[in-house]
């Protein structure tokens, strides 16, 4: 073959090879399975291009059949190396390996998990969150023709508050051709507790995105940047400050060619400059809440749970196996985000053992031994309490309330939006409650703790104080549906309240009155609990009954003793 032939066909491979790196953006790396496909993909192709070309040109050249006969050789030995290397990576061999790559503590839930209130707590689901995205995308008539929001979602942890952020992409290609220049103008931020959607408009437009056709690609970008780095599934975050950035984990392998995949790098490109930044995991800046995707942490404790005894047990006899339900949550605690999901014996029945939290920045993971209900049998007894309506429950958040661990499940209709929400005892799924709002349906299943004997009512230690002057102040106001009325006295600067329900007279009581009373402190109110009219010596009347001293009654009837002006209101 001619000198000039043999470039242009060598300049053909390089540029096909280019392509292909282009298009699939395989690592350089040995751990990589893409590169053992890419190298062997090449090989093939000049294989299949001497053997056509021996056939067409009837060549028997000796030089090029020893050339065919060494790319078999390679492709063999490939082949050899690459199986070779799968199975000695693989937890057959190193099932001991593989269980240590996950360190689990034994947690306290009442003391890990601490009672969120109501603002903290994420009543949405994914799905949810997508709608609201949706339908805020489609109330902005100046960008909706031009762009979309992405599926991306990512549940952070943003100034304290659970939220899922979102980048938009380019509506088409037409509508990337004409908007590259600028890039993506906003995101869509969805506060998971209170459902407040925002689109946040950048100052300037995000250049490197999913939706990005050419080299600001993120993920065409993160290679040329990085092409030895084999990078894990990508996340969308956003900073203190609003600024949007990808974190792109990088992949660890500790076992063998292709086994033990944790994370060793962290690379952060901002979204909008395209600049990065390469992090170790330790080192990784407190904003960032996903270093470890919800999956890898899924199968890292799932290796725990199932090798403490080898690979064969785990196989065969299965003691003392355990592995993680189907399915997960998120929980926001200390400014970072843990996935939640529930934990069940390998030969169990339909109950959890425990679950597990699992740190999405740093990998600290706890486990929690607490038997009950595994979370889709949570979810068929809350559906049950509304069988009527149809609702269909959400995956369920694991939550501390009042000491219990319980599962909050969203109830969902046709249409996806919520209505109403359940709380369901871990240890005792048939305590479930139901509520239209979060603070009802808490309201509700506290009384069915006390009902069924989980739970206690609280001693009362708060110390009874007397008080006494004159009324300067009198206000009224119904509490459900009771009538309250608050004093304030000359002598205290205290509000006491009185229910009308207790103290009857109460409505009675003018200003300049004085009054003396008996009280518990309350919060912003105090409670009263007796309340005595006037000088306090004349008959004394409770909420209960009336009662008069047995001698007075004697002295009464053989006295004509004239009967006291005042009375006393005594609860």
């Amino acid at each position: 073959m001619k000198t000039k032939n043999k470039a242009v066909i060598a300049l053909i491979v390089i540029l096909l090879a280019g392509l292909y790196y282009y298009v699939t953006l395989p690592a350089v790396n040995i751990h990589s399975s893409d590169t053992w496909f890419g190298l062997l993909i090449f090989i093939v192709i000049l294989m299949v291009w001497y053997a056509v070309r021996k056939r067409f040109t009837r060549v028997t050249d000796v030089k090029e059949s020893k050339v065919l006969k060494s790319l078999f050789t390679i492709i063999v030995v490939l082949g050899i190396v690459y199986l070779v290397g799968s199975v000695i990576s693989s937890p057959i061999i190193n099932a001991r390996k593989y269980q240590k790559l996950m360190t689990v503590e034994q947690g306290a839930f009442t003391e890990d998990v601490e009672e969120l209130s109501f603002d903290k707590i994420p009543l949405l689901d994914r799905d949810t969150a997508v709608l609201l995205g949706d339908r805020k995308m489609g109330s902005m008539v100046d960008m909706v023709s031009q762009f979309e929001v992405d599926d991306i979602y990512s549940q952070i942890n943003y100034k304290d508050n659970p939220v899922r952020v979102s980048p938009l992409r380019y509506a088409n290609l037409i509508k990337w051709f004409t908007n590259m220049r600028d890039g993506i103008p906003a995101y869509i931020r969805i506060n998971m507790a209170t459902q407040n959607t925002e689109l946040v408009k950048l100052d300037q437009g995000m250049k490197y995105t999913t939706s990005d056709h050419l080299n600001r690609n993120i993920y065409r970008h993160l290679r040329f940047a990085h092409p030895t780095y084999i990078y894990g599934e990508l996340s969308f975050e956003i900073d203190e400050d609003g600024v949007p950035y990808w974190i792109a984990p990088v992949k660890k392998f500790s076992i063998g060619l292709f086994g033990g995949e944790t994370v060793g790098k962290v690379v952060l490109c901002n979204a909008i400059t395209g600049e990065t930044q390469t992090y170790d995991v330790k080192d990784v800046p407190q904003w960032v809440d996903r270093v470890y995707s919800a999956d890898l942490l899924v199968q890292l404790f799932d290796y725990y749970g199932t090798l403490k005894h080898g690979f064969l047990n785990s196989v065969l006899s299965q003691k003392d196996c355990l592995s993680t339900t189907d399915g997960y949550n998120y929980l926001a605690l200390d400014d970072d985000v843990w996935m939640y999901t529930g934990v069940t014996s390998v030969n169990g029945d339909q109950s959890n053992v425990g679950f597990v939290l699992a740190n999405q920045r740093t990998m600290e993971t706890k486990y929690y031994e607490v038997e009950g209900a595994t979370e889709s049998s949570a979810m068929s007894s809350a559906e049950g309490q509304v069988q009527n309506l149809k609702y269909s429950a959400t995956f369920p958040l694991l939550l501390n309330i009042s000491g219990e661990p319980t599962y909050f499940i969203a109830l969902k209709d046709d249409a996806g939006l919520v209505k109403k929400y359940a709380m369901v005892n871990v240890q005792k799924y048939q305590i479930v409650a139901i509520g239209d709002s979060v603070s009802q349906c808490e309201e509700n299943y506290l009384e069915l703790l006390l009902s069924n004997g989980v739970k206690k009512e609280a001693e009362d230690t708060r110390e009874v104080q007397t008080v006494t002057g004159k009324i300067t102040k009198i206000a009224q106001a119904v509490i459900d549906g009771t009538s309250h009325y608050y004093l304030m006295l000359d002598s205290s600067e205290d509000i006491y309240d009185i229910s009308v329900a207790d103290f009857l007279d109460v409505v009675r009581l003018e200003n300049g009155e004085t009054v003396t009373m008996e009280y518990k402190e309350n919060g912003d109110s105090d409670l009263v609990l007796s309340l005595k009219v006037g000088d306090g010596k004349k008959e004394e009347v409770t909420n209960e009954k009336k009662t008069t001293d047995a001698a007075s009654e004697d002295a009464v009837s053989d006295e004509n003793v004239e009967e006291n002006t005042d009375n006393t209101i005594e609860k």
